[in-house]
């Protein structure tokens, strides 16, 4: 089942959440007294930006497949949200990888100005961690934060993208491409599922199958992203394509070729998908994602 099919359970959940996560969004970026207006204007422009949205989904769909009313999980969804924009800013940085488009609009350094798209990713980084702090229960503030941090932290995200720039121009193997991207990609997803069992308040072995979901989905993510960089077009992407082979970027169908890459990631999603079967409530949604993330063509 793909995406434009108006059965798809993943477009159904998405056409009732998109809309609630961005206005969310919207209320969560409005700081009010003592936050410059050009430093507001910056971190709207960059976290209201149209995109799919698929880790706050991911976050919500995920309370809903153990069994909970995803309502609760929205503002952990949006904290999600506001780590991987963060990310993203940073990401598209002259020192890091020195994109001008992302989203079909210029990245925030080429809107704004370096130094503005610094601090706004900062901000929206220290603004996940208060939303989780303040507004989820007291019982689970603690953890979700702390699953939120070590995601994004220095053994997971940034350490996989420290580990990705340092790859360029190098030689290495398969094993040391995929350790790379459970991190970068991977761990963004992953810890979105893990919020969303944490506030359904799931059990280990439930959370343990929603990590084992996002872990194949996670790296069949990142090698369809490399596919649309080799041989996609800029203008449905979103974003530049054709760089990262231009500057020696370690990549799966630089390492594998575009057809075995292809079959590593239906592979990852046939595994993730046969995870989504220890679960307890409806994983339709969650196995139309995986199936739209293999097929997806920006």
């Amino acid at each position: 089942m793909h995406m434009e099919s108006s059965s798809d359970p993943f477009r159904q959940r998405s056409r009732t959440w998109r809309p609630r996560i961005d206005q969310q969004l919207d209320h969560y970026s409005q700081f009010g007294e003592g936050c410059p207006d050009r430093l507001s204007e910056a971190i709207r422009y960059s976290l209201l930006a149209p995109g799919k949205r698929l880790r706050p989904m991911l976050v919500l769909l995920a309370a809903e497949a153990c069994g909970s009313d995803p309502g609760p999980a929205l503002p952990a969804a949006c904290a999600v949200e506001m780590v991987h924009t963060y990310s993203l800013i940073h990401d598209d940085l002259p020192a890091m990888d020195d994109d001008a488009l992302r989203r079909g609009k210029p990245t925030l350094h080429v809107a704004f100005d370096e130094a503005t798209a610094i601090l706004a990713g900062d901000a929206l980084l220290a603004r996940a961690l208060e939303i989780l702090a303040s507004e989820m229960p007291a019982d689970l503030a603690g953890r979700c934060c702390a699953e939120l941090a070590r995601a994004a932290g220095a053994t997971q995200l940034v350490g996989g993208q420290a580990d990705d720039l340092a790859a360029q121009g190098q030689g290495h193997h398969l094993e040391w491409l995929e350790a790379i991207h459970r991190r970068k990609t991977g761990a963004m997803l992953r810890v979105s599922l893990r919020l969303g069992g944490l506030v359904a308040r799931a059990s280990q072995q439930h959370l343990d199958a929603l990590d084992e979901y996002g872990q194949g989905l996670g790296l069949a993510f990142q090698i369809t992203d490399d596919l649309l960089d080799w041989e996609g077009r800029s203008d449905k992407v979103g974003k530049a394509t054709g760089k990262d082979r231009g500057r020696g970027k370690l990549t799966y169908p630089g390492l594998l070729g575009p057809e075995a890459s292809r079959e590593r990631a239906g592979q990852l999603i046939d595994q993730a998908c046969q995870a989504l079967g220890h679960l307890p409530g409806p994983t339709g949604p969650l196995a139309a994602l995986a199936d739209f993330v293999l097929h997806r063509d920006r």
